[in-house]
């Protein structure tokens, strides 16, 4: 037969955590299997890249939407629940489809169309053969990244908080910055690492490191206690405090008074991803163009 697309899934993969236990994403595609009737044929059909099966690819992508739409939760790698409101829709009977989950969840609709104004699907799909296939391949590339940034910042909350200090002092080496430590838990004094800011160590950077939940706001008065810490001795007069959390407006206007640095998870996860810190390269495609050296020569 041939396999629904990714939207397809929505229905199915809901149905498979309907009972409100959590499953692993291979208990999902069995019971979407034998759910759907699909043969072993059906799920071994690959991209055209070879890099990845169809299915496996089209149930990813269906459960990372139904996850920006608040509809399962994963609260470790590869483990998936249920949530309330995807029990609740799923009852309804209505058709999950992207117009339904973009009018309803917000989280959805910048996930997926980002800041792009859309009446519907079919004015946004007018608008999407306007680009060029360039255009597509690098928007496509940076929602695979949003991805990869949630999944990072559900790791990083899976381990503790010496992990994460660890973590930044290994993001700011692999930076280009010089050797840093973290801190002894018990004698920081709210400092909890230390890098130096070239190689030969002229310069010293404190870090504060928190791995606080990614919905939480942090406030001018948490910047104002680690620049009271940055006062020594020895005075230190640059500062990076990196989290997990966001900060606020207050919170940023004061840092930048202050030579603090502010990066917040959605920054960290991009820097991760950059720099190659928790990841590691999946697939590769390379875009070829024509020598003109060669016609010509």
């Amino acid at each position: 037969m041939e396999l629904p697309k990714y939207y397809g899934f929505y229905v199915p993969v809901l149905r498979a955590l309907e009972d409100g236990k959590v499953h692993t994403l291979k208990e999902i595609r069995e019971y979407i299997i034998k759910l759907l009737n699909l043969s072993k044929e059906d799920v071994s059909k690959m991209l055209p890249s070879g890099n990845q099966a169809i299915y496996d690819n089209r149930i990813g992508w269906a459960r990372t939407y139904l996850k920006k739409a608040g509809l399962i939760i994963s609260e470790k790698k590869g483990y998936f629940r249920i949530t309330e409101e995807g029990t609740l829709l799923l009852r309804s009977g209505v058709d999950i489809t992207d117009d339904l989950l973009a009018e309803r969840y917000p989280e959805f609709y910048y996930f997926k169309y980002g800041n792009k104004k859309i009446k519907d699907a079919e004015v946004y799909a007018k608008d999407m053969v306007v680009e060029t296939p360039q255009e597509t391949f690098e928007r496509m590339y940076n929602v695979i990244n949003k991805n990869l940034s949630d999944d990072l910042l559900t790791e990083i909350m899976n381990n503790s908080p010496l992990f994460f200090e660890k973590l930044v002092v290994d993001l700011m080496c692999t930076m280009g910055y010089g050797d840093g430590f973290v801190t002894k838990s018990s004698n920081d004094f709210g400092i909890d690492g230390v890098i130096n800011e070239d190689k030969l160590g002229f310069n010293v950077i404190y870090i504060q490191a928190k791995r606080w939940d990614i919905d939480k706001v942090i406030g001018r008065p948490e910047i104002q206690k680690f620049a009271g810490a940055m006062m020594g001795p020895p005075r230190i007069e640059k500062g990076l405090f990196i989290t997990t959390a966001k900060f606020s407006d207050n919170a940023r206007e004061y840092a930048k008074a202050q030579h603090i640095i502010l990066i917040d998870g959605e920054k960290l996860a991009e820097l991760m991803i950059e720099y190659g810190v928790g990841v590691s390269v999946q697939y590769t495609y390379n875009i070829k163009k024509i020598d003109s050296d060669y016609f010509e020569g």
